[in-house]
C-alpha cells in the first residue's frame, strides 16, 4: 500500500461532487420521508409491486436514515453503500415484476449518482478507484 496522499480533486470538482450528492441525497430523503406519511400514490405502487401496505413505513425510516448518514459528511460513504443496497433492492423488484426498463434504469442511475457525487470529492474514493 502507497504511502502517499491523493491529489485533492479539483475545486470544480468537489463543488461538482457535492452539489450533486445534495440533490441525490435530498431526492431519497423526500421519497423516504414521503413514506411515513403513505399517501395513496405510494400505497398503490408499494402494493402494485407486490409489497403489502404495512412495510411502506419501515422502508420509508430505512430510506430516509440511510438518506441522512449519505448527507452528513463523515458517514457519506456509509450512506452510500447502505444507499446502495437498497437501490439494489429496488431494482430488483422491478425486474421481478416485470417493470418497464426505465424503473430499472432509473434505480441503478440513481446508485451511479450516489457513487458519483462522493467520487467527485472524494480522494480516497478516487484513488481507489482510478477512473484513468
Amino acid at each position: 500500500m502507497s504511502t502517499h496522499s491523493p491529489a485533492p480533486p479539483s475545486k470544480g470538482a468537489r463543488w461538482a461532487g457535492h452539489v450533486l450528492s445534495g440533490l441525490v441525497g435530498a431526492f431519497l430523503l423526500l421519497d423516504g420521508v414521503a413514506k411515513l406519511f403513505k399517501p395513496v400514490q405510494v400505497v398503490e405502487g408499494t402494493v402494485k409491486l407486490g409489497y403489502p401496505e404495512d412495510v411502506i413505513v419501515p422502508l420509508g425510516i430505512t430510506l430516509a436514515a440511510c438518506s441522512v448518514l449519505y448527507l452528513i459528511p463523515r458517514t457519506a460513504v456509509l450512506g452510500a453503500i447502505l444507499l446502495t443496497g437498497y437501490l439494489g433492492g429496488a431494482v430488483a423488484t422491478h425486474v421481478r415484476v416485470g417493470g418497464s426498463a426505465f424503473s430499472i434504469a432509473f434505480g441503478v442511475g440513481f446508485g451511479v449518482l450516489v457513487w458519483l457525487g462522493l467520487y467527485l470529492r472524494k480522494p480516497r474514493l478516487r484513488a481507489l478507484v482510478p477512473l484513468r
